[in-house]
């Protein structure tokens, strides 16, 4: 966190504990069932944060389709965040970053045809049409919607950053939290993303205690962290150089920052916000520091990667020495109890629609 916003925090509070009364209203009304919340007769689970990005929500989502697709037809359905369009998208052959959205075209280029992808601000309707396109559609997995009351999801993992947990945060714009730190109750399932390899098991009971102060008294908390995989050319060759530029458009680059110094000799990092839109004059701009920088390969993540395929940005980016660095989820511990506790969820539903489908059939 910035040592400008902890020197302005005191004079935000106010103004933080004014949104947080106003979520606090929003969930009351859902809670009681003042403000209608949709479910539906299919797991529908929800992978989100109560903090404004950076938790790592889209590689848990692909942890989750790789989990799921063997066993069901899966569907993924989120906002389509830093998108030019509006409304109700499937995801296909034509779709671009500007279109789609950044991590949902990522997901669409990894899985599909096998799992549907789409973009919908309003989930309760997206979901009915994403049944009707693919009517053996089995889970669907709502990216980025812990917020979005309209929907009553039947299983929810909250994700939280080890290096800013909710429970030391606070509420916008004195902190990062979206809501409350109570509302980590609506959680089936705590996820703590982003821990070092080492974090002790006392460390991890440390974590828990504190997660359990504003989540249910016994719900399950695991730990995560991110695992790099091996650069992916991109550009004009397949050959990665010891010295390389990086450059970002996160909402937190830190930890890919020291993974990278680690690597290779990292002479500049160029960092955009989150979900950057890159213009012709933003690569112009990243060929010429690249130049200046006197490296020998450019690295980039592969959510900035799909956007760099735009008309007008893939012709630079051919030109030069530019790879992309995959990454993917690993549980430091429980991996197998988690993997249980989801698939269980999903059986359940399952099993529910076979025995009303006989109760039916008898009657």
């Amino acid at each position: 966190m910035s040592r400008l916003l902890l020197f302005f925090r005191p004079l935000l509070l106010p103004l933080g504990w004014l949104y947080a009364s106003i979520m606090a209203v929003r969930n009351f009304l859902y809670d009681k069932g003042l403000k209608e919340s949709h479910r539906f007769p299919l797991p529908v689970i929800c992978v989100g944060n109560l903090s404004v990005g950076g938790t790592g929500k889209t590689p848990h989502t692909e942890y989750l389709i790789r989990l799921l697709q063997k066993q069901y037809p899966v569907a993924t359905l989120s906002r389509g965040y830093g998108r030019k369009t509006k409304g109700f998208i499937i995801a296909d052959t034509t779709s671009t970053a500007e279109r789609i959205g950044d991590e949902p075209l990522q997901l669409y280029q990894k899985f599909s045809p096998g799992v549907m992808v789409a973009v919908g601000e309003k989930r309760a309707a997206a979901i009915p049409r994403i049944v009707a396109a693919k009517p053996e559609t089995q889970v669907i997995l709502l990216d980025d919607a812990y917020q979005h009351r309209s929907v009553k999801p039947s299983f929810s993992i909250l994700l939280t950053d080890y290096n800013r947990p909710f429970y030391q945060d606070y509420v916008l714009p004195a902190g990062r939290l979206r809501e409350n730190r109570s509302g980590a109750h609506r959680a089936d399932v705590v996820i703590v993303t982003k821990c070092p390899a080492d974090l002790s098991g006392a460390q991890q009971a440390q974590i828990t205690r504190q997660v359990r102060r504003y989540a249910a008294t016994h719900t399950p908390v695991f730990f995560t962290g991110i695992r790099y995989g091996a650069p992916v050319a991109f550009g004009n060759t397949t050959t990665l150089d010891d010295t390389v530029m990086l450059v970002t458009g996160l909402a937190n680059a830190v930890p890919l920052e020291a993974y990278i110094s680690q690597k290779f000799t990292l002479l500049k990092h160029l960092a955009f916000p989150d979900h950057y839109q890159y213009q012709p004059a933003d690569l112009s701009r990243i060929e010429t520091e690249f130049i200046r920088s006197g490296a020998r390969a450019l690295v980039t993540t592969e959510k900035d990667y799909v956007r760099y395929r735009l008309p007008g940005l893939a012709e630079v980016t051919k030109r030069l020495p530019f790879f992309y660095i995959p990454i993917e989820v690993y549980f430091l511990t429980g991996q197998a109890a988690f993997n249980h506790k989801v698939i269980t969820h999903c059986h359940a539903f399952r099993d529910d629609a076979v025995t009303t489908s006989i109760s039916n059939r008898a009657t």
